[in-house]
């Protein structure tokens, strides 16, 4: 059993920066291909990027490329998502999950994922 715990959410105007994370605890991270998600509220959950295990690999939805970069710390067991030009839009509950597959091919489908946080809050304001 994995537990994630993000962090690193808060308030920021538009046009600044958060650096989330997520740790885990009860096992390594090392073989578990990791994932970021959002939810707004009234929304559904989407995927905002992915990283393979080895980190070798990295996907994002087109609304945050270039914005946003997922990396992974395995001696750490932490997951990071730096977010830099953040938008009034990013504002959302932000979760990581570890799916079971080291490079699951649907990266974006919310179900390949089998360990969650509890999500940590982000806002952005104007």
């Amino acid at each position: 059993q994995v537990q994630l715990v993000e962090s690193g959410g808060g308030l920021v105007q538009a046009g600044g920066s958060l650096r989330l994370s997520c740790d885990a605890s009860g096992r390594t991270l090392s073989n578990y291909g990791m994932g970021w998600f959002r939810q707004a509220p009234g929304q559904e959950r989407d995927f905002v990027a992915a990283i393979t295990w080895n980190g070798d690999n990295t996907y994002y939805a087109d609304s945050v490329k270039g914005r946003f970069t997922i990396s992974r710390d395995n001696a750490k067991n932490t997951i990071y998502l730096q977010m830099t030009s953040l938008k009034i839009e990013d504002t959302a509950v932000y979760y990581c999950a570890a799916s079971d597959l080291g490079a699951p091919s649907a990266f974006d489908w919310a179900a390949v994922y089998d360990y969650w946080g509890q999500g940590t809050q982000v806002t952005v304001s104007s």
